[in-house]
């Protein structure tokens, strides 16, 4: 079972639909509690940071029946340091991202946390790909 959702930039209303819906089928095909929990978790950090940084991205979902696969691309600035990015307190976000309550630079800290696996791939001036693997 896939499917894909799109998102634009800057629209924080938004941010946190596909997350939910996740949850929502997560909870119809009966996964473990807790593992609904990490998978939306890194899902919405990674949403934010879409949301917040680039100008639009793509979230693909595969659930299989050991798994999740989350992938999210977007176009937007790209990540300068990975290593940098991964470290709890660092953040990138504009002053107007922050004044909304976003950007505490606990992101990447956090999907790192919530996920089996965590892929992150970036290319300055052209945008970020991220993969989240759960296990069920």
């Amino acid at each position: 079972m896939n499917f894909t959702y799109n998102i634009e930039g800057g629209d924080f209303t938004n941010a946190g639909a596909p997350s939910s819906a996740v949850k929502k089928m997560l909870k119809q095909l009966g996964v473990n509690p807790d593992i609904i929990k990490r998978t939306v978790v890194a899902l919405y950090e990674a949403e934010v940071n879409v949301v917040a940084h680039a100008y639009k991205g793509t979230i693909t979902v595969d659930i299989e029946d050991d798994r999740i696969i989350i992938k999210l691309e977007d176009e937007g600035p790209g990540i300068e340091d990975i290593n940098k990015a991964m470290t709890e307190g660092y953040s990138t976000a504009s002053q107007k991202v922050r004044e909304m309550g976003f950007g505490a630079g606990m992101g990447f800290p956090n999907m790192k946390t919530n996920s089996d696996k965590l892929t992150v791939n970036s290319t300055p001036g052209k945008g970020t790909s991220v993969e989240i693997i759960n296990y069920f």
